[in-house]
C-alpha cells in the first residue's frame, strides 16, 4: 500500500465501539470522531454483530463484560463470520487486560480508565494493522498473524500481540 493511501486509511478508520456503558461509548465516539474517524456504537455483542454487518468496521473497540452477548462470544462469532477483517482492541477495567486480549486473539487492549492519548495510539496502530492485513490478505489469503506477544513491544499495543 502506498504511504499516502495508508495515511488516508488511518485518518478515516471505521471504528465500532462495543460497550454496555453509554458514557464510555459517548466519550469514545466524540473523541475518535474529532480525530477524523467514522464511529458507530453498540451496547452488547448481539447489537455489535448487527452493526458489523452494516458498517464493516476497520477497528472494533470491545468491552468484555456486557449483559446479553459478552465480548468473548462476540469475538468468537465475529471471527467465525468474518475472520480477522477488523482489528480488535479490548477495552477493560480488569487487572488482566492483556490476558483477556490474548484470549480472544485481539490486536491490543486499553485498560479502563484510559487516557485519550493511549486510546488514540491503540486505535491508530490497530487501523494501520487492519489496513496491512487487508492488503496482505488480497495478495496471500493464507497469511496469519500470531496473537502471542512480541517480546520488545509495549503492553497493549497491536505489535505486542503480533510478530
Amino acid at each position: 500500500m502506498r504511504a499516502d493511501v495508508a495515511e488516508i486509511v488511518e485518518e478515516m478508520a471505521r471504528i465500532l465501539v462495543v460497550d454496555d456503558d453509554p458514557n464510555i461509548r459517548q466519550v469514545v465516539r466524540f473523541a475518535l470522531g474529532d480525530e477524523g474517524h467514522q464511529v458507530e456504537e453498540a451496547s452488547d455483542g448481539r447489537a455489535a454483530l448487527e452493526q458489523a454487518d452494516r458498517f464493516h468496521p476497520d477497528v472494533i473497540l470491545l468491552d468484555m463484560k456486557m449483559p446479553g452477548m459478552d465480548g468473548w462470544e462476540f469475538a468468537r462469532r465475529y471471527r467465525a463470520r468474518y475472520g480477522r477483517r477488523a482489528a480488535t482492541v479490548v477495552l477493560t477495567a480488569a487487572h488482566d487486560a492483556g490476558r483477556r486480549a490474548r484470549d480472544i486473539g485481539a490486536d491490543g487492549y486499553v485498560a479502563k480508565p484510559f487516557d485519550l492519548d493511549v486510546l488514540f495510539a491503540r486505535v491508530d496502530e490497530a487501523a494501520r494493522g487492519a489496513a496491512r492485513r487487508m492488503t496482505t490478505t488480497v495478495r496471500s489469503p493464507s497469511t496469519h498473524t500470531d496473537p502471542t506477544p512480541a517480546e520488545d513491544s509495549p503492553p497493549g499495543s497491536a505489535s505486542h500481540f503480533a510478530r
